[in-house]
Order: structure tokens, then C-alpha cells, then sequence
């Protein structure tokens, strides 16, 4: 698949059939975050993937948060991928001080494309997760509270009648500029 194509048939997918994920293409995914650029080769992630009983439903539960039902899908993803956020390299981190950037949050962007991009390639539908609570994820994967959870992508097959929707997204002219803004 080209690449144009693979980017346009990524979609956050919130409907999965039960199907279990092989771990050669869990693996193969991960592979792809793993290789993600970052700043000063930084690497700031680890990936921990929940595909086991009780605990992958437990961190769907923990997606739905103050009564708001939103992430309800995740329950059906029979993969979840936490993004932990880890300490950059010295470099990275004064790099940031002095940018007033948060280098390791970017990185980890980057690396959630790769797992999306790379599942989309494997017939995997996807949908990255911000809205969590994050002290129950760490509680349940036992993450030190010094760590900060990203993001979490939901992984699994969907239905065979699911819709590839249309992308809406604002014309190029309203978010391309040349030489000036």
C-alpha cells in the first residue's frame, strides 16, 4: 500500500469484532513505534501492551471517566496499548527547558502514528485515547507514580460492514502557508 493511501485509510475506529491480535503482529507494530524519530534519539517511551484478562478491562473502564461514556468502545478492543512517557536524555530535557518545549510529548505523538499507521497496514483498526484517568492506569499497570501515562491506543479488527468515513479535514489553503504566515 502507498503511503498516501495507508494515511487515508487511518481512521480512529470505536467498533471491534472478537478477534484476538497474533503477537508476531503486535510485535511488528511496536517495531514501528520503536523506530519513530525523537529529538536527540531520545526514545522517551515504553510501550506496555494489555491484551490480557482482567486487566485489559479494567483499563477500558478507566477510559470512561466521570459518567461520560465516550470511550465505551475501548471495552471491545481486545488490545490496548499504554505510552509511557520516560525521562529524555540530559540534552533533550535542557533543550526543552530552554525552548520552554515538552520534547517527550511530541515524540510520543509521533510513535502513536507509527502504532496506527502500521496497524491500518495490518487490517487493525485503531483509535488513540487521551481522555483516561491516568492514576488508575498507573495503579493497574503498575507504573511508578513518577511516570506519565501519554496515551492509550485501542487495537482490534472491525466489522466487516464498518464504514471507512469520509475524512473531514479544513482545506489546504486554511492551514498552508509559503514563506510567511
Amino acid at each position: 500500500m502507498l503511503f498516501a493511501e495507508l494515511v487515508q485509510k487511518r481512521q480512529s475506529d470505536r467498533k471491534y469484532i472478537n478477534q484476538p491480535i497474533s503477537t508476531e503482529h503486535i510485535l511488528q507494530i511496536i517495531e514501528s513505534a520503536r523506530l519513530a524519530p525523537s529529538a536527540s534519539n531520545s526514545q522517551p517511551w515504553t510501550f506496555v501492551v494489555v491484551d490480557k484478562e482482567p486487566t485489559r478491562t479494567e483499563i477500558a473502564k478507566a477510559t470512561i471517566t466521570n459518567g461520560l461514556p465516550i470511550n465505551k468502545f475501548a471495552l471491545d478492543a481486545p488490545v490496548i496499548i499504554a505510552i509511557v512517557i520516560e525521562q529524555p536524555k540530559p540534552l533533550t530535557r535542557f533543550a526543552g527547558w530552554l525552548k520552554k518545549r515538552d520534547f517527550p510529548w511530541i515524540d510520543i505523538g509521533i510513535a502513536a502514528e507509527h502504532i496506527c499507521l502500521q496497524a491500518t497496514e495490518l487490517g487493525i483498526g485503531s483509535c488513540m485515547i487521551g481522555w483516561f484517568d491516568e492514576s488508575k492506569v498507573k495503579q493497574l499497570l503498575k507504573i511508578p507514580k513518577n511516570k506519565k501515562v501519554g496515551l492509550l491506543i485501542t487495537l482490534g479488527y472491525t466489522p466487516d460492514n464498518y464504514l471507512h468515513r469520509q475524512k473531514i479535514r479544513k482545506p489546504l489553503n486554511n492551514v498552508l502557508k509559503f514563506n510567511s504566515y
